[in-house]
């Protein structure tokens, strides 16, 4: 289990075995630093984002780092309800995650927006991966994963009409790093 600040209660949720608390909260710790780290990258963005629809993209960040926010709060007092201690700490956070920081400083919207879709292909994907886990054993907390993953995929819809093209083609669709994605809008 990733380090969470050293502290497990000797319980768990009702109807849940001791280990099975144990592992969805460890499932669930990988999801708050993913989360911790979207509601900072998309915060970075907002901050950073420059030139023709600025207004519009900057502005509808906003509600996306609220409620980011809030998922980071529900995911982590849903680890401490399953009797562990949840690490919001940031240097854990980046010495346990998978992925590197945010590659895009000041850029044009369309070069975030395209950087932020690869960033949401990430998360929302992991978050898919711990909905079938946590699903076999916590019906509750695979609840609360699914209505995370519903609301990041329509911010990511929300970015990405702002990018595709009429008949729906986004131009950085093939692009694996938020670099190679914010230079496909260039072309």
């Amino acid at each position: 289990m990733a380090a969470t600040n050293g502290t497990t209660a000797g319980f768990t949720v009702p109807g849940l075995e001791l280990k099975e608390g144990r592992e969805v909260a460890r499932i669930l710790q990988n999801r708050l630093y993913a989360l911790n780290d979207l509601q900072l990258t998309l915060k970075h963005a907002h901050w950073n984002v420059v030139g023709r629809d600025f207004i519009g993209v900057h502005e509808m960040l906003d509600p996306q780092i609220t409620l980011v926010r809030a998922m980071v709060d529900a995911t982590a007092e849903r680890i401490a309800t399953l009797g562990v201690s949840p690490n919001g700490l940031p240097g854990q956070l980046v010495s346990e995650r998978e992925w590197d920081d945010y590659a895009i400083g000041r850029a044009g919207t369309a070069e975030h927006l395209a950087a932020l879709d690869v960033v949401y292909n990430g998360v929302v994907s992991s978050h898919r991966e711990a909905i079938e886990k946590v699903g076999e054993i916590d019906p509750v907390t695979e609840d609360m994963l699914i209505g995370q993953t519903a609301e990041l995929e329509q911010f990511q819809w929300f970015l990405r009409a702002h990018l595709e093209d009429p008949s729906g083609k986004l131009e950085h669709k093939e692009a694996k790093t938020e670099k190679s994605a914010a230079a496909h809008t260039k072309k």
